[in-house]
């Protein structure tokens, strides 16, 4: 074990790049100096919790502690670690490399020195290297989630869907890999062809939240790859050993070195972020978090003027019209709102339901919701796991609605027998949009209904915030599908279902909620330029006289 200062892992209100907000305007700010702590020479090391995390898997290979750069895993240059934290029982489960600015120029050159030979490779040869990677999360899906809920806390059931959740877009892009055709554009001269040539960008800094440690990286890196691009993934400093477990299996799969490089940081996740946007050698970023360190990005982007993907913060709005079926609406609300504990940036955030079934509504949604069982994620028969950062916020929202005269219909409390980071899963009556759950992103387990009277009434109201990722309607009317669809300022809409992100599908947001879309046959788009071929001088039948 190194002699250095390690950093215990808090943690913090989800604000950000990976995270954690540790920007304010253009400075950094460092976390508070009670958040570090010297590790006690009578403590178990590092080492020995993460062998002992690791025994439990049925790989233990699985679990790795360090960095990835160029084919191989090592330390950080500066030899300093981080400890990462199990938020349902706070004990260690590990440490990480605390990678800096050196590590990751390390990381750029090894991507820039492996993307002229990756990018040479045929669609084809790329599409068996994602379609063995599929393969093999599906067969290590267990132990991946496993990682998951020791690191994230999610309940296994969530957590091994995460897992098959990544897989699938191995699958998906390992079939668009060889499809990804250019055009031929008629030229305006007979004598002459246009052809569009599709190329990958370069070199692209892939920045990754803690809510879905091993997907959101899987999302960015297969698209990214089978675009013939390769990769530096900056991954979350709460949640770093999902990501290095999908590192070892792309190892496995046949990827090249240098394709896919991991670097691992906690406090110094500003720095690494900064230096990703200055960088010449990385042409495009794509970043999932939130949309105040979304917008710092794009600033710090400019000189450099690079690409990039922003998927930002969301305040979804779950509408639910009187002619709609309760018992979908019911089971779409909660499919939407309590999924991993409402830690998703899809989630029902504001739940508008039209007075003639409000009643209805409120009332199976607390029986259903009832029947839930909050606890450890790693226990049997536990379905909703601990907040990783956000139940500070969660009591807030709770707390500024009740003192403004919402009802309180289900929880409404931490849990402390269970630990610091549980709370119930809270159901509010009687909201208004005064309150803070209607006008900022509770991302937990808090679900806010509201009366509405009409259509123009709701679609005025769900459109009132600066955020625009996801929406749902609940309704029978096809007619009113249509309207209120075409009318909601969303980047998707779901329609009596609670379940919007799938493989096959774009994901994205408008407004503040950014751009590009990740997922489905558009994935690999940000990923490439658009290159004009005109040949002149060609001999053909045709006269020449009209120019």
């Amino acid at each position: 074990m190194d002699k250095t200062t390690t950093q215990a892992c808090p943690r913090t209100e989800r604000l950000g790049l990976g995270s954690h907000d540790l920007f304010d305007g253009n400075r950094l700010t460092p976390y508070p100096a009670a958040l570090f702590r010297v590790i006690d020479i009578a403590a178990p090391s590092p080492s020995i919790i993460m062998a002992s995390f690791a025994s439990s898997l049925n790989d233990p290979t699985l679990f790795v502690d360090k960095t990835y750069i160029g084919g191989s895993w090592t330390f950080s240059k500066s030899g300093k670690t981080f400890t990462v934290q199990n938020p349902a029982t706070k004990e260690t489960i590990g440490s990480c490399p605390e990678c800096n600015v050196d590590d990751l120029n390390a990381a750029v050159q090894a991507a820039s020195a492996a993307f002229n030979t990756w990018r040479a490779e045929s669609g084809r040869a790329r599409s068996r290297i994602l379609r063995k990677w599929f393969d093999l999360i599906v067969e290590n899906r267990v132990d991946i989630g496993r990682i998951i809920t020791a690191e994230n806390g999610k309940a296994k059931g969530d957590a091994e869907g995460e897992a098959l959740f990544s897989a699938g877009f191995f699958e998906w892009f390992a079939e668009e890999a060889p499809r990804l055709y250019g055009d031929v554009v008629p030229h305006s001269n007979p004598a002459a062809r246009t052809r569009i040539l599709k190329q990958p960008v370069g070199v692209c800094g892939l920045i990754t939240p803690w809510n879905f440690p091993m997907a959101m990286g899987a999302r960015k890196i297969a698209a990214a790859l089978a675009a013939g691009c390769t990769v530096v993934l900056k991954s979350d400093g709460l949640t770093p050993f999902s990501s290095n477990a999908l590192a070892v299996l792309g190892e496995r799969a046949g990827l090249p070195k240098g394709v896919l490089n991991i670097v691992t940081a906690l406090d110094n996740t500003p720095q690494i972020g900064l230096a990703m946007c200055e960088s010449d050698v990385i042409k495009k970023i794509s970043f999932t978090g939130s949309t105040r360190v979304g917008k710092l990005l794009m600033q710090q982007s400019s000189n450099s003027l690079k690409k990039l993907s922003l998927e930002l913060g969301g305040n979804a709005p779950f509408i639910v019209f009187d002619d709609a079926d309760v018992e979908t609406a019911v089971s779409s609300a909660i499919a939407s709102k309590f999924k991993v504990t409402g830690q998703t940036c899809v989630c029902a955030n504001r739940i508008f339901v039209q007075e003639g079934i409000y009643e209805r509504f409120a009332k199976r949604l607390v029986e259903e919701v009832s029947k839930f069982r909050v606890g450890n994620g790693a226990e049997e028969g536990v379905t909703h796991g601990p907040l990783t950062t956000s139940v500070a916020k969660v009591e807030e929202h709770v707390q500024d609605a009740v003192g403004q005269k919402a009802t309180v219909l289900l929880g409404g409390n931490r849990l402390p027998s269970l630990g610091e980071n549980f709370f119930e899963l809270t159901i509010l009556g009687d909201v208004t949009d005064s309150m803070k759950v209607m006008n900022e992103e509770t991302f937990g387990p808090l679900a806010a209904l509201t009366k509405f009277k009409t259509e123009d009434e709701v679609v005025a109201r769900a459109n009132s915030v600066d955020v625009g990722l996801a929406a749902y309607v609940m309704t029978s009317d096809l007619g009113r599908y249509y309207r209120v669809t075409e009318r909601l300022e969303f980047g998707m809409v779901a329609i009596n279902t609670g379940v919007i992100s799938d493989s096959a599908a774009p994901f994205g947001g408008v407004k503040h909620s950014g751009f590009g879309r990740e997922g489905s046959k558009y994935g690999c788009d940000d990923y490439m330029v658009y290159k004009t071929v005109v040949t002149g001088g060609i001999n053909t039948v045709y006269s020449s006289n009209l120019y």
